[in-house]
């Protein structure tokens, strides 16, 4: 396997100091930590990688992409550089709920190029999104983004070996991150289904025991394939949930 990178949510400094000194038990399993970019939080993705750093050797912030005025330089440009960043994720963004933040008609594409240009010092992954549309369509996106300047691919979570494998076979060559999430509760099932175009294969059981499973699985297919894995611990314990993904066979 690659790398091993974990998700976690800046809610606010104390609860993500919490979490990342929870994870250094796992110091040597995991490579980097992701840090999204949720307006409804005060710490910005890249406040939030910076704290990372003091317990990983690499954190990623995400970038929403409508966020960016292309007419003026990055807005956290100085700040990466000062904390040693070296690794973002842009992604579209969700639009604010408050009509108080400036959001452009800015597309990924246009954020990774801006980058490559201001900061090429920097490696700019991308988002993959395997319910949005075809498997065609995301394809082109997917070229259009290596083309733009992007060095490789989070996707959204897998609850299906056999869609992963589909898609690894057509980003076959490609730097992709693949990734699961927990899903605990039906409510949270039917959230992915309607938000997100998830369906679930018949098996599927929301909880703990099938989430662990399945990421276990997802695991070993990586190591198998040499190939990343992205674990997004949403609304679970994360100490259980990484506890059963890490657990020695």
């Amino acid at each position: 396997m690659k790398r091993v990178s974990v998700e976690l949510v800046p809610r606010d400094e104390e609860s993500l100091r919490a979490e990342l000194a929870l994870l250094q038990q796992y110091k040597d399993k995991i490579d980097v930590i992701n840090i999204p970019d949720l307006l409804r939080f005060e710490t910005r993705s890249w406040q939030g990688a910076a704290m990372a750093k003091e317990y990983f050797p690499q954190a990623m912030p995400h970038i929403r992409a409508m966020d960016i005025n292309l007419s003026e330089e990055l807005p956290m440009k100085d700040y990466l550089r000062a904390h040693d960043i070296r690794e973002v994720l842009v992604i579209e963004g969700d639009p604010p709920q408050r009509m108080t933040h400036a959001v452009y008609p800015t597309e990924s594409t246009d954020v990774i190029r801006k980058f490559r240009e201001e900061m090429p010092e920097v490696d700019v992954y991308a988002g993959i999104d395997q319910y949005r549309s075809s498997m065609r369509e995301e394809l082109y996106r997917v070229h259009r983004k290596v083309q733009a300047g992007a060095k490789g691919f989070f996707t959204q979570p897998f609850y299906d070996m056999r869609y992963l494998e589909m898609y690894a076979d057509m980003l076959s060559g490609l730097n992709v991150y693949w990734g699961v999430s927990p899903v605990m509760t039906t409510g949270s099932q039917s959230y992915w289904e309607r938000k997100n175009n998830v369906v679930f294969p018949q098996a599927f059981e929301p909880g703990l025991e099938w989430s662990v499973t399945f990421s276990r699985a997802v695991k070993d297919w990586a190591e198998k394939n040499d190939a990343n894995i992205y674990l997004m611990p949403i609304r679970t314990n994360l100490e259980e949930y990484l506890a059963g993904v890490f657990a020695a066979l």
